[in-house]
């Protein structure tokens, strides 16, 4: 999966911050929701413009962020 098919980082859009392209759902969004027990299906009935695959890049794009982290 390509992130940057789902995920956008605009600064014109939510701060810069990364976003379901397309949308003004934060990749944090989701990742809190999840966090907080929502599944899947809670969140695209929730969201209507969310698919499946925006859901796994979101969860994907904090995996690939953390994988990148320095601890000083």
């Amino acid at each position: 999966m390509k992130l940057s098919n789902h995920i956008d980082m605009n600064p014109g859009i939510m701060l810069g911050k990364p976003v379901i392209r397309g949308t003004r759902i934060p990749v944090e969004l989701i990742l809190r929701k999840l966090g907080e027990g929502a599944s899947e299906q809670d969140l695209l009935d929730a969201y209507p413009h969310l698919n499946s695959q925006d859901i796994r890049a979101a969860i994907a794009y904090a995996a690939e962020t953390l994988a990148h982290e320095e601890i000083v």
